[in-house]
């Protein structure tokens, strides 16, 4: 393993290396404006105000610039009051610059995945959503120089959102990304860019850590995009989906609709995040049918003779036992005429492992449908299921 990496490493250092050393890659030294021109014609220092926040970028980089106004100026948000210049130029050449170096990691880390493949992985790894992940879990955000209340309030409501996630949120969580802290990483990488005269091998060097974990395509397969996969699943079953919003106060509401039936809503504020937490509601809410439907059926044929007597309370100590909540019985169906009438109950418990449910045989007695829906889940559990 490590003599994979090692060679992986030098292959990629070549690759970089053949980049920077064409000729076409001579680039002029940068010309601010002129109004930037007769800032830096007075000082070549980074303001008094900004040196705090340079120093500890440099640190959380590990990276000392040579030329430290360009960080200043990477830090500094258009609607910072009385300055010569800010990130907006430095972000344009940063988005190409830090592209590029994802690029000729992944073209050179993953030999056998086809272009379409790569160019998925270079977008989820450069996305908005991963670079404001980025600028929040190394604390760019913090040095983000602005006179902008609603920044400060949308990038502390994103920051707490990103510390309580638990999974590698590649499309989004539960709050949008402002684009101003995707635009800081970009300012940044370009900042170092420039600083080692335009150096794409130099730029993978100080950022491919801050990057790291990088998003692989394993990653995409296990999380694939919630409202393509929700589409294409709908599609193969001949079922229309249909996303309905309203509002409600301050939240966005977004319900899904998959064949004319209700599956699944979410309220957020942001209508987009909105959607997408309710397609991904609706991919499990699918997912956990699909499977409750199979295991239904697979036990529903068993008969009285196999129902466990006194399964309830047998359930319920063996929820006890493995530290699991008490399980919920609801009646799912009520069927024949009121002197005849027949119940379904259903049983749903929550597990370490997620959650299960089952549904039990017809019978005449609430009672006796509960220990039905009990018995066939003892069943499912003795199965390792």
């Amino acid at each position: 393993m490590r003599m994979r990496r090692g060679r992986l490493s030098l292959f990629i250092s070549r690759i970089f290396k053949r980049n920077i050393t064409t000729p076409h890659c001579n680039f002029p030294s940068p010309q601010p404006s002129s109004k930037l021109s007769r800032f830096l014609s007075s000082t070549t220092q980074v303001e008094p105000e900004a040196e705090a926040s340079v120093r500890a970028v440099e640190k959380l980089l590990q990276y000392e610039f040579k030329d430290k106004t360009l960080l200043q100026e990477a830090l500094t948000h258009p609607s910072c009051p009385h300055q010569p210049t800010n990130y907006q130029r430095l972000e344009f050449i940063g988005d190409a610059a830090l592209a590029c170096a994802v690029s000729t990691y992944l073209f050179a880390a993953h030999p056998l995945l086809a272009p379409a493949e790569l160019t998925l992985l270079r977008a989820a790894n450069v996305s908005t959503e991963r670079l404001a992940r980025v600028a929040v879990r190394h604390h760019f955000y913090k040095h983000l120089r602005h006179n902008a209340p609603e920044i400060h309030h949308k990038v502390k409501e994103f920051a707490l959102a990103v510390l309580d996630e638990k999974d590698n949120a590649i499309y989004g969580g539960a709050v949008k990304a402002p684009k101003v802290l995707a635009d800081i990483v970009e300012s940044v990488a370009a900042a170092i860019y420039i600083d080692n005269n335009y150096s794409v091998q130099h730029l993978w060097q100080v950022f491919q850590g801050i990057l790291e974990p990088t998003i692989t395509y394993e990653d995409l397969r296990k999380q694939p995009q919630p409202m393509t996969t929700l589409y294409e699943l709908c599609q193969k079953e001949g079922k229309q989906v249909d996303f309905k919003r309203c509002r409600k106060g301050a939240k966005n509401i977004s319900n899904v609709f998959v064949g004319g039936k209700f599956i699944a809503s979410s309220h957020l504020q942001q209508k987009e995040t909105a959607k997408l937490s309710a397609a991904k509601g609706a991919l499990e809410k699918l997912e956990q049918a699909a499977i409750y439907h199979e295991l239904t059926q697979k036990y529903k044929g068993f008969q009285e003779a196999c129902e466990i007597d006194g399964a309830k309370q047998k359930l319920l100590e063996l929820c006890g036992k493995n530290n699991w909540p008490k399980p919920s019985f609801r009646v799912e169906k009520k069927n024949g005429p009121t002197h005849d009438r027949r119940f379904v109950c259903v049983i749903h418990i929550k597990t370490n492992n997620g959650q299960l449910l089952m549904e039990g045989n017809r019978k005449s007695q609430v009672r006796a449908a509960e220990n039905s829906a009990a018995s066939l889940m003892l069943l499912r559990l003795k199965d390792g299921l």
